[in-house]
């Protein structure tokens, strides 16, 4: 198992510790209830150093970005971010991920943790345009600082007018005594915040700065299993759960980062599949009844047929209740359609929601 720069000092905080994407990581501190609480409310950090990050430069790096990613690089600005998946040929996603504009000629592409060597060797196949490219993903340092109070927390560290900054936006500048560090405003938990991408030498100090400039604020470190429930209730997809190499994008919900004003991978195929519709959708749906959904179970009808699967499932600590995320037959997609969860062999009522949970 791989260790981000800070890990033995997630373990002197006291975190619990777990296997994922091949990195021992905090999956929560003081428990997830209430560290779900703190993003909601307050500020709280998270240390997501095992994500991936690869610099593409070169005149022709929007040209290689242009064929593998679903989204229209050339919207981007520098100073820009953009969301988007790489389709693979054969209906799936490779993976979904953020490109950066630095500038014409470099981007900052952030993968997800298990699949930086099949992106790495994915972007590099369709690499017949002499782009440079560098994995940078071992010397660098992630954290996201989430919440409602995270502008004001950090403001001290920065010249960088943070509370004016645009979603999807970053700003390359000095931070806690420290050139060249990026901040960017995208955030997975819908509680509004920053990341901050440091070198992993720096990473210490970046982090212990953070964390004394939101003592007042009560500022917290925040583990894995609250970004899971924060990010469902906001019907963000996780890769390896809700999308895979498996599952239409389209039937994801993805289209509307899926341009077809641009060739890219598998597009022609994509394009047919979307004037003749996907049979089935990636839903919200809420419990009625008590049962917790968890990946894999079976959505079925009043008869009990099985019309999908679960993908996601949470008890939501925001809305006391439980939720999730599944595939279903695309005649039982629209909002209000009353569905059962199998759960050891009962049926368990169910309503397909529209996402976001959280309003």
């Amino acid at each position: 198992m791989k260790n981000t720069a800070l890990t033995d000092h997630h373990i002197s905080l006291g975190a619990k510790m777990v296997p994922f994407a091949g990195f021992n990581m905090p999956v929560q501190y003081s428990g997830i209830n209430d560290e779900h609480e703190t993003v909601r409310t307050g500020v709280g950090v998270f240390d997501v150093s095992h994500m991936g990050e690869f610099i593409l430069k070169g005149e022709k790096a929007i040209d290689l970005i242009q064929k593998v990613s679903s989204n229209d690089v050339s919207k981007l600005y520098n100073g820009k971010v953009q969301y988007a998946y790489l389709p693979n040929e054969n209906g799936g996603i490779v993976d979904d991920f953020l490109t950066y504009k630095i500038d014409d000629e470099t981007y900052l592409l952030v993968v997800n943790a298990s699949n930086i060597e099949k992106d790495w060797n994915w972007i590099s196949k369709y690499n017949s345009y002499g782009v440079e490219m560098k994995d940078i993903s071992d010397e660098t340092s992630l954290f996201a600082v989430q919440g409602p109070k995270a502008a004001e927390a950090l403001q001290g560290l920065t010249d960088i007018e943070l509370a004016s900054m645009e979603y999807y936006s970053f700003v390359k500048g000095s931070f806690a005594g420290v050139d060249n560090v990026i901040i960017s405003a995208t955030g997975y938990t819908g509680a509004g915040g920053f990341e901050i991408y440091v070198a992993n030498k720096d990473a210490q100090k970046v982090w212990d700065a953070i964390f004394a400039a939101g003592a007042s604020f009560g500022i917290k470190p925040i583990g894995l299993g609250a970004r899971d429930t924060l990010r469902l209730e906001m019907g963000f997809c996780l890769y390896g759960n809700d999308i895979d190499d498996t599952t239409s994008p389209l039937a994801a919900g993805l289209g509307w980062v899926t341009k077809f004003t641009k060739d890219f991978v598998n597009s022609e195929n994509l394009k047919a599949e979307k004037e003749k519709g996907t049979a089935q959708k990636l839903v919200g749906f809420e419990m009625i009844d008590r049962g917790i959904p968890r990946h894999g179970y079976e959505i079925v009808d009043a008869d009990g047929q099985v019309i999908g699967r679960v993908t996601s499932g949470t008890q939501s600590p925001s809305l006391k209740k439980s939720i999730g995320l599944g595939y279903i037959n695309t005649e039982y997609a629209k909002a209000g359609t009353e569905i059962f969860i199998s759960i050891r062999n009962q049926k368990i009522k169910a309503e397909v929601k529209k996402a976001p949970f959280l309003k």
